[in-house]
């Protein structure tokens, strides 16, 4: 478990609790809220060091992921975004540093109401007056969408807001600036953030719409090493994407908690079928881990966070040592996250649905844990959307993307495969990418092609790591459930015999279920009550009971002739 979150040194405590002591008064927990960040600089944020990917890769942020949210926003965001500017900016050093010590939490105000991920055509304006900036939301669809931005928790927040540059009624492109949004009470004049229902099933918090009414700015609030350098950009989408440098940063790091949540997942699984029974043969109770339609959704999680745990730390290392071209970097975040995100969405609603009804409560993790998901899934970018452009961008040949030798795997023969062939078909087609062909044959390939990229990558980490073979097993026949006709075509494996290999990795698996499920680490993070008959029973003895001493009316029974 990371130093850095000494706070969560006891398993046990509430993340609720966490949350809250985050979003508290800062006057009165200073000491404490420092302590998150021991050791923690602005050059471990700028360049991302070790230090920083202990901190967003930490198991207890998959507890809660309000507030892993808070922190990948503050931290990765935020600071990040001005950790390339101290240097030459020795004025905003007292905000990083009181940012670095949570006295301050920072926002990032990117996306508006009416453009969502097309933040490049975003209409927020800074208007250049000889004393700074006015910051002003022209229309309702301009205001700024979801960040938290409410006084609600009595602390001060300040933001990065994007707005377009005015100089001399021109448009000089999209630039961050930084603006105070409130104090511990109140909002600051100028700025209001109305605030937004919660997420159904989700962890609280106060997401907003925000918007900002002629507010002053001093010339210092432009985020950049030359506060004087308003020029025009030569090339405007470019400079657009040097401005938001750190979503790339985020795009990776957002899955992060999900590899441990889809851990918990198996091991709330695996532990809940092996106690829960139901009456056999000779009316003797059963463990309904004995049925395969039980043993694969819990051997599948357990596979797929074995590998992923496995992959993800390569993977960020290749992109960010091993990727010089800032291009295949954010490549590599897009197939990262992918990966990922879609690996949670089949394995939790899967297990949870095996453990009945008691799989839906809140307290078991797995649906609560399922509904904070699709959040995820939107931030730093739809993922969907983020496939399509990388795909456009390979097929176009923009640049090429690192691959595993198709005679590697199965896997890595899928991807190149299904790249090959979209990418023959596009020749074929003799089209531009704007157009309806490619819209309508292309496109929709997007997600399957990125997706098997990634699992040939981290089939491929995971057999140099030397997993059990009954893991790789069972993840390679996860993705051939996802693609059983290719298999079945290219690769002359029968429907038959997809589920012969299926059945005899599941039964590989078990003999040692055990020794996998204690081998994903993660028993400490979960308190599901449903793990064990005993904490089960714990559980119910702090619930709310209902008793009386009240007597039924019976009516009285009259025989009618």
């Amino acid at each position: 478990m990371s130093k850095y979150l000494c706070l969560t040194k006891e398993p046990s405590l509430s993340c609720r609790h966490i949350v809250s002591v985050l979003y508290e008064s800062y006057t009165n927990h200073r000491g404490h809220l420092h302590g998150w960040f021991i050791g923690l600089t602005v050059e471990d944020v700028q360049f991302c060091s070790s230090r920083f990917w202990a901190l967003m890769c930490d198991p207890i942020l998959s507890r809660d992921i309000a507030m892993f949210t808070i922190l990948a926003a503050h931290i990765g965001l935020t600071i990040g975004t001005l950790s390339r500017h101290v240097k030459n900016r020795p004025d905003i050093r007292p905000l990083v540093r009181r940012l670095l010590r949570f006295e301050e939490v920072g926002i990032y105000l990117l996306t508006e109401r009416g453009h969502g991920l097309d933040s490049f055509n975003i209409e927020t304006t800074a208007t250049k007056t000889p004393e700074g900036y006015i910051l002003h939301t022209p229309r309702e669809e301009a205001a700024k969408f979801m960040p938290a931005s409410t006084p609600a928790f009595k602390i001060p927040k300040t933001a990065l807001v994007m707005a377009r540059l005015i100089v001399d009624n021109e448009d000089r492109g999209c630039r961050f600036f930084i603006v105070p949004i409130c104090n511990e009470r109140e909002m600051y004049d100028g700025v209001h953030s109305t605030l937004l229902p919660n997420r159904s099933g989700t962890g609280p918090l106060d997401f907003s719409i925000t918007s900002f009414d002629h507010v002053h700015l001093p010339l210092t609030a432009l985020v950049a090493s030359d506060i004087f350098n308003v020029a025009k950009p030569a090339r405007p989408l470019e400079a657009w994407w040097n401005e938001i440098w750190r979503i790339q940063l985020g795009t990776m790091a957002v899955p992060a908690p999900w590899i441990s949540a889809i851990k918990a997942v198996a091991y709330i699984g695996a532990r809940y079928s092996t106690h829960r029974c139901i009456l056999g043969r000779h009316n003797g109770p059963t463990p309904i881990i004995t049925f395969r339609t039980q043993q694969w959704p819990i051997a599948h999680a357990t596979a797929v966070g074995m590998v992923m745990s496995n992959w993800f730390p390569i993977a960020i290392r290749q992109a960010m040592e091993d990727s010089p071209d800032h291009r295949v970097r954010h490549a590599m975040s897009v197939v990262i996250k992918t990966t990922v995100c879609r690996h949670f969405q089949r394995c939790v609603p899967e297990v949870a649905e095996r453990c009945g009804a008691q799989g839906t409560f809140e307290q078991n993790y797995m649906a609560k844990i399922e509904n904070d998901g699709k959040g995820v899934i939107i931030a730093e970018g739809d993922v969907l959307t983020l496939c399509i452009r990388l795909f456009s961008e390979l097929l176009q040949n923009h640049f090429q993307l690192p691959m595993p030798d198709a005679s590697e795997s199965l896997l890595a023969q899928h991807a190149s495969s299904l790249l090959q062939e979209n990418h023959d078909l596009f020749t074929s087609l003799k089209c531009e990418h704007r157009s309806d062909a490619f819209n309508s044959l292309i496109l929709p390939q997007s997600q399957n092609v990125i997706e098997a990229i990634g699992h040939a990558h981290a089939y491929s980490a995971a057999v140099k790591a030397g997993l059990p073979k009954p893991i790789l097993d069972i993840y390679e026949a996860a993705v051939i459930r996802q693609d059983p006709a290719w298999y079945s075509e290219q690769a002359g494996i029968t429907r038959m015999d997809q589920r012969i290999r299926e059945d005899s990795s599941i039964t590989s698996f078990m003999a040692h279920m055990d020794e996998f499920v204690d081998q994903l680490d993660i028993e400490k993070y979960v308190s599901a009550p449903i793990v064990s008959d005993k904490a089960w029973k714990d559980y119910l003895e702090s619930l709310t009971t209902f008793s009386g001493s009240a007597i039924p009316q019976v009516e009285p029974f009259q025989a009618v002739l």
